[in-house]
């Protein structure tokens, strides 16, 4: 025995409970607290197994050997359609994943095991629910917080983290009583099963370091090196979001998660080697096979995706992450569950089509989607000749669309440099280096340009305004109101073509309030205070980085 100290309210303790409903799989874990319950509380133990799709158990058996290790009684519970139509059929619509491709198989069936274990141990008269979870899984959060949300009179007993027995020790109890276990040392993997998925844990796979041996481990997925080599094609037909047809024949869910899980394990489908988050805050990995869950979670996020705006589309896939967290996470009674599922089926309104999938060596890949309801437009979406999109629009549409981008990137400052005449150009050479020093990006009309770029100081050539094929053009340029500073000094000739740049540049700096400098000291006076503020600005870093923090 383990010095385990139950610390909660609602957990059994010896003496105070009669009559217990234990949750039995037929598994080793179960079947040795069937036996050590009775011992242990001596209580009288009712089993309850749920059929919910278990793709590798064969349940007349499982009842026959509770009753043989001394259940009172031992139900077998179908519960095929209550499970696929009122949790599954959501887990669909939400398309259902945690943290990768686990499709959530026994999360989604945790809280319907909890709430048909709640109603036969009040049928029962019962006090008290046992499950086989430990003290470091996820399940033991999700059956008991159902229970207590559901029933919260009933007192709940977890054997496996009160025994303080470990596998091999288990096994040896198993022994000693005569209880028929598939485990074994050489053998040492324990599954979880419903019709949405197989998870298997235990040996090699606790150690991500070690590369699972799956012959060994699959319980319904052919390994991929064993799979056809033709592929398959599917049609699967959905109403309102829900799988309805397959291969153009009328089903109920149930029996097209079954079909397809045969269908898709020949395939080897589904089969995910998967690291995750626990609850308690374990990272543990699991292997799950899903071949039904990965085929029309495909499926249904395709068509989806095909009748829903872009829009819709990126809210949906954080309402459907959220979703998976909150399902994986034990809260399928929180509230926000409720709004979450509010918003998923009214999106799944429109989710109605048939959708082509080619499974093939582990595979499934969606090739075809038929719907009344698509966006999709094949005038405006093909690359052949077509009228019916206005590409004129597309320049403009792209240039407003990227304007904050645009903007966000533009941190430089940007200077237009229009100096006329040799002597000039030599004076103020010295006083544009300091510009484009301080950071400025230089625009220089053409001889400007060419006087800057000998000295080594980089400018853009400006065309003036009278070149209006050639560009970048002036008159372009500030139609695009780019500077922030204007440097214009006429030649003392004066051209034609210089009078209209200037005529130009001035009349632009004025109507937009940019300084524009014709005069040396202006320039030299406006750069010694951009100086200025630049050293000060510095210095102010430099002594708030040396302030001490405050406590």
């Amino acid at each position: 025995m383990t010095d385990y100290v139950k610390v909660a309210s609602y957990e059994g303790r010896k003496g105070e409970i009669r009559k217990v409903v234990l949750l039995y799989s037929g598994g080793l874990d179960t079947s040795v607290m069937l036996k050590w319950i009775q011992e242990q509380y001596n209580a009288e133990v009712i089993a309850l197994t749920i059929d919910i799709g278990q793709q590798a158990d064969n349940l007349e058996e499982i009842k026959e050997k509770a009753l043989r290790l001394g259940a009172k009684k031992a139900y077998v519970i179908d519960a095929k359609k209550e499970f696929a139509y009122h949790y599954l059929a959501k887990g669909i619509k939400a398309n259902a994943r945690y943290q990768g491709d686990y499709h959530l198989a026994t999360p989604l069936g945790r809280p319907l095991l909890a709430k048909i274990a709640v109603d036969i141990a009040r049928e029962e008269n019962c006090d008290c629910i046992a499950h086989g979870c430990t003290g470091k899984g996820n399940d033991q959060v999700r059956i008991e917080g159902t229970v207590l949300t559901l029933a919260p009179e009933m007192k709940i007993i977890a054997p496996v983290r009160e025994w303080g027995m470990g596998r091999d020790e288990e096994l040896e109890y198993a022994r000693i009583h005569n209880i028929p276990v598939k485990q074994t040392k050489d053998s040492p993997y324990s599954y979880d099963d419903n019709m949405w998925g197989v998870s298997a844990e235990g040996g090699e796979i606790e150690n991500p370091a070690l590369i699972p041996n799956l012959p060994a481990i699959l319980q319904v997925c052919k390994i991929v090196e064993n799979t056809p080599h033709e592929p398959e094609l599917l049609k699967i037909g959905f109403l309102r979001g829900i799988p309805v047809q397959l291969n153009g024949q009328d089903m109920d869910l149930p029996s097209i998660i079954l079909e397809l899980n045969k269908i898709g394990a020949c395939h080897g489908v589904g089969v995910t080697h998967h690291l995750e988050d626990r609850v308690v805050g374990l990272k543990v990995r699991g292997v799950y096979e899903s071949p039904a869950a990965h085929t029309i979670i495909r499926a249904h996020e395709t068509l989806e995706k095909f009748v829903c705006t872009r829009h819709e589309n990126e809210f949906k896939m954080i309402v459907d992450q959220k979703w998976g967290y909150l399902c994986y996470g034990a809260l399928w009674h929180e509230p926000l569950m409720d709004d979450l599922n509010a918003f998923i089926e009214r999106i799944n309104e429109k989710v109605t089509g048939v959708v082509t999938v080619k499974l093939f060596k582990g595979r499934v890949d969606v090739v075809a989607v038929e719907t009344p309801n698509s966006i999709f437009d094949e005038k405006l979406a093909t690359f052949m000749k077509s009228n019916a999109f206005n590409q004129n629009a597309s320049a403009g549409f792209t240039e407003i669309y990227t304007m904050q981008m645009r903007l966000s990137q533009e941190k430089e400052r940007y200077a237009l440099v229009s100096v006329g005449g040799d002597q000039n150009k030599e004076k103020f050479a010295p006083a544009i280096s300091e510009l484009y020093s301080l950071g400025f990006v230089l625009f220089a009309t053409q001889g400007t340009h060419n006087y800057l770029n000998k000295l080594g100081i980089k400018s853009v050539l400006v065309h003036k305004a009278n070149q209006e094929n050639h560009k970048p053009n002036l008159i372009d340029l500030l139609k695009q109101n780019r500077f922030d500073l204007v440097v214009n000094v006429a030649s003392p000739t004066n051209s034609l073509s210089e009078e209209i740049d200037g005529k130009s540049i001035r009349s632009w700096s004025v109507k937009n309030g940019v300084q524009l400098i014709t005069d040396y000291d202006v320039l030299k006076v406006t750069i010694e205070k951009m100086n200025k503020s630049v050293k000060s600005g510095v210095s102010k870093n430099i002594e708030s980085s040396k302030k001490p923090a405050l406590l």
